[in-house]
């Protein structure tokens, strides 16, 4: 006897695999990039130290003081940096951790266990820089000053040279009493004498 159609059909109950077959996947230099970018990004933190952290691509400025080990969901960081002079190490340290877990966690999706700061030195390059542009304010406070001093001492010596080239003037004294002023051309000794002589020509006395 010949088979029904309905029974060459395929079982209706059939087990179907659901899980997704797909994963992803992150080197470590990608989760170095991203601490190492975060951690620079703190208030406080000077710089990454260099470390052998086995990375060898060309963000090794970003990721040289990273060091990472990456699992299937978890991941953790080590940190090596300096800390500026003046900053709370502790807080430093601590919006470190936070922020690169916030970063890693944000980014990637994978939890991050732990993040070791490790810190290496102190770093005294703003205190420099400070000093070294007060010293430089100073010196260009004093330049201004010296050439100010020059303009005025220059302006001086116009006003001199202006006066030694000025015709030399005199003033002449006028007539007093009705005698003659020297301008008149007559000498006032002669004209004196002259009015105590008579009219013989003989001095009066």
């Amino acid at each position: 006897m010949a088979k029904s159609k309905s029974d060459q059909t395929l079982p209706v109950n059939v087990d179907m695999d659901q899980e997704p077959s797909s994963s992803i996947t992150y080197a470590n230099e990608v989760i170095a990039i991203i601490a190492g970018l975060a951690a620079s990004e703190v208030e406080g933190v000077a710089g990454m130290v260099n470390v052998n952290s086995g990375l060898k691509g060309k963000n090794r400025n970003v990721t040289r003081g990273v060091k990472v080990e990456v699992g299937t969901e978890e991941v953790s960081v080590d940190l090596y940096l300096n800390v500026e002079y003046g900053t709370p190490i502790p807080r430093a340290a601590h919006d470190a951790q936070e922020g690169v877990k916030r970063s890693i966690e944000s980014m990637t999706g994978l939890h991050v266990v732990r993040v070791d700061v490790h810190v290496q030195g102190v770093s005294f390059e703003k205190e420099n820089n400070a000093l070294q542009a007060g010293a430089g304010k100073a010196n260009l406070e004093a330049g201004t000053q010296k050439a100010k001093d020059a303009e005025a001492q220059q302006a001086r010596k116009a006003e001199e040279e202006c006066a030694a080239d000025a015709p030399f003037e005199t003033e002449i004294e006028p007539a007093v009493d009705g005698k003659a002023s020297p301008e008149s051309g007559s000498d006032p000794l002669k004209t004196e004498s002259a009015e105590n002589t008579g009219e013989n020509g003989t001095a009066e006395t």
